[in-house]
């Protein structure tokens, strides 16, 4: 009777070990906004007034220095649920599809126990490498597409069941066009908005800029009210927050432009009992480091193919440095009232950037330019207006390199490239972005022309 009875014991503690590890695995919450320059949020020092974001960033770890590769949502999308960057995964251009062999993050935590959806927009494909459970609101002018019933039935079957969860709460804000948050307008008056040196000053300017931020206090409504369904269910101790906004604003020189108001990201992140409250980490992460750091806080391997980096070190020791440089591509070929092909590549340390602009004899353009507000620019360079003429000439014409000190000059203004006494850090930064683009298969060009191969066909 020894060896059954030894079995059994065995088997009931290798059982509790089992059930114990499952307890561990924190449930992961996942929040990204829509077109949301970083330093626009109250919580990163900008005019957005984001109270619950604040209160989450004072309970835990604020990133600073946080990159995404493409500034683009479906690139971008594609890059944090694969763990690869763009060409890699077959997603550079925008409104595309990754290769069918691609897997996701749902093929990493899946067979940890984990329930994995998406709430909101998608902008990836095709579902079989993204099977995420669905679901999403119906859209309108004043309705989050986060649909919040589909989530709350998640969180309470999950806190019933003890089965952990991954949820990716995916918002449309603030992207254009501006249309919710017309409650917060009235926080933000036209004429003390502060805007970017590089903008033109116009009415038109004004009214949308203000828009804009009102949509950003939308979106972190949104936030309060996920991390308020957390509460509900007796969930906030034992989840992962993580919060990000994305790829810049609509306006110029941010979305579709590989400057930092296109490529630099919000990240604040939640973590009890492993995330000490009120901290800030100046380490350089990117978007494709946020796949593996969930799947080793889930207690899953690592898989070889993956261009990211786990950040779970810097949880508790957020002092420490992570990455030397960080990427970045846009693809204009393709995009809503783009040019023919206008490729970009750039390279960033911690306080040089180098841009690399692959069609620079062509004049860019983008979605912005049939707006309005970009038009009431347009008018007043005709006016005479030498801020407006200046701003579009920057914006429609660049240098085949530009080279910034990001430290001296924030907006990168200021073009160095030319200049004899940083030919080494332009030298240094070229060899490394031109070695990135070979380990990824970019051809550069090359790359750029055959985005429509990438592209769904429509169906006629």
């Amino acid at each position: 009777m020894k060896i059954p009875f030894l079995l059994l014991a065995f088997g009931l503690v290798l059982g509790a070990l089992c059930l114990s590890a499952e307890q561990q695995r924190p449930n992961i919450l996942f929040v990204i906004a829509d077109d949301c320059t970083y330093e626009d949020l109250g919580t990163y020092g900008g005019q957005a007034h984001t109270p619950n974001l604040d209160a989450l960033a004072a309970e835990g770890l604020k990133f600073n220095k946080c990159f995404q590769v493409a500034p683009m949502c479906s690139p971008t999308r594609h890059n944090i649920y694969t763990g690869l960057y763009p060409v890699k995964s077959g997603t550079w251009p925008n409104h595309t599809n990754a290769y069918e062999d691609v897997r996701s993050i749902v093929h990493d935590l899946k067979p940890l126990g984990y329930r994995i959806a998406l709430s909101g927009k998608t902008h990836i494909g095709p579902e079989s490498v993204f099977p995420f459970e669905y679901s999403k609101a119906p859209k309108s002018k004043t309705e989050s597409i986060i649909e919040f019933e589909a989530v709350e039935q998640l969180m309470k079957e999950c806190s019933e069941s003890g089965q952990p969860f991954a949820l990716f709460a995916c918002s449309d804000e603030p992207h254009t066009p501006w249309s919710k948050g017309v409650e917060y307008r009235d926080i933000y008056p036209k004429d003390e908005i502060q805007l970017r040196p590089f903008m033109v000053d116009t009415p038109e300017t004004r009214e949308n800029f203000r828009n804009y931020l009102a949509e950003i206090t939308y979106f972190d409504s949104e936030v309060g009210r996920l991390l308020a369904l957390l509460e509900k269910y007796g969930l906030a101790g034992k989840t992962l927050v993580m919060v990000v906004s994305e790829q810049g604003n609509a306006f110029p020189f941010a979305k579709w432009s590989c400057y930092d108001d296109g490529l630099r990201s919000a990240m604040v992140v939640r973590w009890p009992g492993k995330i000490e409250p009120g901290g800030e980490s100046e380490a350089m992460v990117e978007y494709v480091d946020i796949l593996p750091t969930f799947v080793e806080a889930a207690g899953g391997k690592l898989r070889e193919e993956l261009d990211g980096k786990s950040m779970v070190s810097l949880f508790a020791a957020p002092e420490n440095e992570h990455k030397e440089y960080v990427y970045g591509l846009q693809t204009s070929r393709g995009i809503n009232h783009g040019p023919v092909s206008y490729g970009i590549r750039s390279v960033r340390d911690k306080r040089y950037k180098l841009i690399w602009n692959l069609s620079h004899q062509e004049i860019f353009k983008c979605a912005m330019d049939p707006n309005k507000w970009f038009q009431s620019w347009e008018r007043e360079a005709d006016a005479g207006n030498s801020h407006a003429e200046a701003m579009l000439d920057r914006y429609h014409h660049r240098p085949e390199y530009e080279l910034y000190d990001t430290e001296l000059d924030t907006y990168e203004v200021h073009n160095l490239a030319d200049h004899p006494s940083y030919e080494q850090v332009k030298e240094r930064l070229r060899k490394k972005l031109e070695n990135w683009m070979e380990s990824q298969g970019d051809k550069g060009q090359a790359t750029e022309m055959s985005a429509f191969e990438r592209m769904p066909k429509k169906k006629s």
